[in-house]
């Protein structure tokens, strides 16, 4: 599977996105310093984002970026497909000219991998990975006490808190 930086940004950015966007637009600088990913890579990004109909910018003052439809309509796939990023497992493309302008022994392998990669990402929704993030901020982490070390442990961490 060749999901490049592209695509993983884009994700990224747009689950930033859809959790700060109920209180306004959303600065791509402010995405930029919280994900850590280059504010012209991401205004290229949002660029196609936007030709996708998957934002919406806001000029002016206070302007940024707002989510263009429910969180629950927009799948990882969309996300990839608007920014141009190809999901394919094959080496021809898909093309079957892999070997020799013939077709390899292992292409229907990879062209079955490439649907049901296709298949797993148009099943997950935007609206299931923000769910998933902000159960990650409201989980109480359950933390082990290790008494032969004298501190309290956290999946092998030393951590500063204990219930």
């Amino acid at each position: 599977m060749r999901l490049t930086t592209k695509g993983r940004f884009a994700v990224t950015a747009m689950i930033d996105l859809a959790l700060r966007c109920a209180d306004g637009p959303v600065s791509l600088a402010g995405i930029s310093d919280r994900q850590k990913i280059s504010l012209s890579y991401l205004e290229q990004l949002f660029g196609k984002l936007r030709r996708y109909r998957l934002v919406d910018s806001v000029r002016g003052p206070g302007g940024g970026y707002c989510l263009a439809r429910p969180t629950s309509e927009m799948t990882v796939a969309d996300i990839i497909r608007a920014v141009d990023e190809p999901l394919d497992a094959t080496q021809c493309g898909g093309r079957e000219n892999c070997q020799d302008d013939e077709r390899c022994m292992t292409h229907d392998l990879w062209a079955t991998l490439n649907v049901k990669m296709f298949d797993y990402l148009s099943s997950v929704t935007l609206a299931e990975l923000v769910d998933q993030q902000l159960s990650k901020r409201g989980v109480d982490v359950s933390v082990l006490h290790d008494a032969r070390r004298g501190g309290v442990r956290q999946r092998g961490k030393v951590v500063a808190f204990s219930r």
